[in-house]
């Protein structure tokens, strides 16, 4: 399974998210491969912010060799999954995606977009480390029930 994890600049949810994935396939033994993106180019080749890097050590997971990039086209062919954090990215990614698009999309709370309000991952980039830890909670629940979907979907 390759699974790709969206925001807005790739510095505070989507390496969180792809930090908590790691740790979680890991302890399943499942050989995913995980990465992150941003929609946006604000931050391209920055580690993730503090808060979340201080956030993701909370749940005994580094994140600081990561580096902020961008979405590019090829994402779209070669990962299984797309996961936004939010609705506003994943109308972004809709529009990125071209017909050649074999990724499934969705958000990351709501991957199979079945609810009909969009569930999404708050952005804690102008809160503080409080609001960096409750999102990286909120991600790892998410993670989650995500492992136990898919794998239901797959037995």
């Amino acid at each position: 399974m390759k699974l790709l994890l969206v925001c807005l600049g790739n510095i505070c949810r989507s390496p969180m998210a792809e930090g908590i994935f790691r740790q979680l396939t890991a302890q399943r033994g499942l050989a995913w491969e995980i990465d992150s993106a941003g929609t946006a180019d604000y931050h391209v080749g920055e580690p993730p912010d503090r808060r979340a890097q201080r956030a993701s050590a909370e749940l005994g997971i580094a994140i600081g060799d990561l580096r902020a990039r961008q979405v590019n086209e090829a994402d779209f062919s070669h990962f299984d999954w797309i996961l936004a954090m939010d609705g506003d990215n994943l109308h972004r990614l809709r529009a990125l995606a071209g017909s050649d698009c074999k990724a499934r999309l969705g958000l990351l709370r709501d991957p199979f977009l079945q609810h009909p309000t969009a569930l999404e991952v708050a952005d804690p980039y102008w809160g503080n480390l409080d609001d960096f830890l409750a999102c990286a909670e909120q991600i790892r629940q998410a993670a989650e029930a995500f492992l136990q979907r898919i794998d239901k979907k797959e037995s």
